[in-house]
């Protein structure tokens, strides 16, 4: 799985803190919106589907944003398993803009300027779910 996308970005996806974050927002999920779709007639999959997705929207949200954030800044990972030249990362990019006996601090801030902009982005994007998601609000 060497100089592949999957190998890159399979560990991002199942972190320790991604499945806390569910498990305490699953477990938070109020059971009384489980027992009145239950009275309504509703399947174990249309409950999951039209109840409890739409509530957890927000953990979505945060887990999307902390999910990108470490993908988009992880140095170590893509180091070891992207071994072609041809494949590189932003953080990689940025810690080849140094090099030789003089840094040109100007290319080297505005690396660290594009390389911040995407994660900005996302997160300004994403801001209200993620404030929510990691506070743990169910509406």
């Amino acid at each position: 799985m060497v100089n592949t996308w999957i190998a890159l970005a399979l560990p991002t996806i199942s972190t320790p803190f991604m499945i806390m974050l569910f498990r305490q927002a699953a477990r938070s999920f109020p059971h009384d919106i489980i027992e009145a779709a239950r009275l309504e007639g509703l399947s174990e999959v249309q409950i999951f589907f039209k109840m409890f997705i739409p509530v957890m929207k927000s953990t979505y949200g945060a887990a999307m944003t902390v999910t990108f954030m470490n993908a988009w800044n992880n140095y170590l990972w893509p180091t070891i398993i992207l071994q072609d030249s041809k494949a590189i990362t932003m953080p990689m990019l940025v810690a080849n803009l140094k090099s030789g006996y003089s840094v040109d601090y100007g290319m080297l801030m505005l690396g660290v300027l594009i390389c911040t902009l995407p994660t900005a982005i996302i997160f300004l994007c994403l801001q209200k779910s993620f404030a929510n998601g990691i506070t743990g609000a169910v509406k």
